[in-house]
Protein backbone atom coordinates (compact mmCIF):
# COMPACT_ATOMS: atom_id res chain seq x y z
CA UNK A 1 0.00 0.00 0.00
CA UNK A 2 1.03 3.66 -0.48
CA UNK A 3 0.02 6.49 -0.23
CA UNK A 4 0.33 10.06 -1.57
CA UNK A 5 -0.62 13.53 -0.32
CA UNK A 6 -1.87 16.19 -2.01
CA UNK A 7 -3.82 19.26 -1.78
CA UNK A 8 -6.36 21.45 -4.01
CA UNK A 9 -7.36 24.69 -2.28
CA UNK A 10 -8.01 23.46 1.36
CA UNK A 11 -8.75 19.69 0.11
CA UNK A 12 -6.44 16.97 0.87
CA UNK A 13 -6.49 14.57 -1.44
CA UNK A 14 -5.00 10.48 -0.73
CA UNK A 15 -4.02 9.06 -3.44
CA UNK A 16 -3.97 5.38 -2.67
CA UNK A 17 -2.65 2.03 -4.25
CA UNK A 18 -2.57 -1.39 -3.92
CA UNK A 19 -4.22 -3.42 -1.43
CA UNK A 20 -5.72 -2.28 1.53
CA UNK A 21 -5.56 -5.38 4.10
CA UNK A 22 -4.96 -6.84 7.24
CA UNK A 23 -1.29 -4.93 8.29
CA UNK A 24 -0.81 -3.97 4.94
CA UNK A 25 -2.31 -0.49 4.59
CA UNK A 26 -5.09 -0.27 7.50
CA UNK A 27 -2.00 1.22 9.84
CA UNK A 28 -0.92 3.02 7.33
CA UNK A 29 -4.06 4.74 6.46
CA UNK A 30 -4.54 5.27 10.02
CA UNK A 31 -0.80 7.30 10.66
CA UNK A 32 -1.59 9.25 7.57
CA UNK A 33 -5.01 10.57 8.49
CA UNK A 34 -3.65 11.02 12.05
CA UNK A 35 -0.88 13.41 10.95
CA UNK A 36 -3.32 14.90 8.46
CA UNK A 37 -6.01 16.14 11.00
CA UNK A 38 -3.16 16.94 13.84
CA UNK A 39 -1.89 19.55 11.16
CA UNK A 40 -5.75 21.15 10.79
CA UNK A 41 -6.85 19.41 7.73
CA UNK A 42 -10.59 19.18 7.48
CA UNK A 43 -11.95 18.59 4.23
CA UNK A 44 -9.99 14.69 3.12
CA UNK A 45 -11.24 12.86 -0.27
CA UNK A 46 -9.34 9.38 -0.34
CA UNK A 47 -9.12 8.56 -3.69
CA UNK A 48 -9.52 4.47 -4.15
CA UNK A 49 -8.92 4.21 -8.03
CA UNK A 50 -5.81 1.75 -7.47
CA UNK A 51 -7.39 0.26 -4.60
CA UNK A 52 -8.09 -3.60 -6.50
CA UNK A 53 -9.27 -4.88 -2.73
CA UNK A 54 -10.71 -3.85 0.55
CA UNK A 55 -10.68 -6.52 2.85
CA UNK A 56 -12.65 -6.57 6.31
CA UNK A 57 -10.05 -4.64 8.39
CA UNK A 58 -9.38 -2.46 5.27
CA UNK A 59 -12.86 -1.83 4.98
CA UNK A 60 -13.13 -1.35 9.31
CA UNK A 61 -10.14 1.26 8.81
CA UNK A 62 -11.90 3.33 6.49
CA UNK A 63 -15.16 3.43 8.09
CA UNK A 64 -12.72 4.23 11.32
CA UNK A 65 -11.13 7.54 9.61
CA UNK A 66 -14.32 8.48 8.60
CA UNK A 67 -15.49 8.31 12.27
CA UNK A 68 -11.96 9.75 13.14
CA UNK A 69 -12.59 12.94 10.85
CA UNK A 70 -15.63 13.55 11.82
CA UNK A 71 -15.23 13.89 15.50
CA UNK A 72 -12.84 16.38 14.49
CA UNK A 73 -15.04 18.32 13.09
CA UNK A 74 -13.85 17.43 9.57
CA UNK A 75 -15.04 15.69 6.50
CA UNK A 76 -14.15 12.59 4.38
CA UNK A 77 -15.29 11.86 1.10
CA UNK A 78 -13.82 8.69 -1.07
CA UNK A 79 -13.81 9.20 -4.75
CA UNK A 80 -13.21 6.63 -8.16
CA UNK A 81 -14.33 3.99 -6.27
CA UNK A 82 -13.95 0.51 -8.78
CA UNK A 83 -16.90 -1.58 -9.12
CA UNK A 84 -15.50 -4.77 -6.64
CA UNK A 85 -14.88 -1.22 -3.36
CA UNK A 86 -18.60 0.26 -4.47
CA UNK A 87 -19.96 -3.56 -4.49
CA UNK A 88 -18.73 -4.13 -1.22
CA UNK A 89 -20.08 -0.84 0.52
CA UNK A 90 -23.30 -1.21 -1.04
CA UNK A 91 -23.71 -5.20 0.50
CA UNK A 92 -22.43 -3.17 3.77
CA UNK A 93 -24.80 -0.16 3.95
CA UNK A 94 -22.27 1.89 3.93
CA UNK A 95 -22.90 3.90 0.30
CA UNK A 96 -25.47 5.55 2.64
CA UNK A 97 -22.94 6.52 4.99
CA UNK A 98 -20.36 7.98 2.58
CA UNK A 99 -20.67 10.79 -0.20
CA UNK A 100 -18.53 9.19 -3.06
CA UNK A 101 -17.57 10.70 -6.40
CA UNK A 102 -16.77 9.75 -9.77
CA UNK A 103 -14.13 12.59 -10.45
CA UNK A 104 -12.01 14.84 -8.42
CA UNK A 105 -13.48 17.80 -9.72
CA UNK A 106 -17.06 16.97 -8.37
CA UNK A 107 -15.27 15.54 -5.09
CA UNK A 108 -13.70 18.93 -4.35
CA UNK A 109 -16.18 21.33 -5.33
CA UNK A 110 -18.42 19.38 -2.69
CA UNK A 111 -16.92 21.01 -0.30
CA UNK A 112 -18.04 24.59 -1.13
CA UNK A 113 -16.04 27.49 -1.25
Amino acid sequence: MQIDERKIGDVTILDMKGKMTLGDGDEMLRNKINGIIAAGAKKIVLNLGDVPYIDSAGLGEVVRTYTTVSRQGGTLKLLNLTKRIQDLLAITKLLTVFETFDTENEAVKSFGA
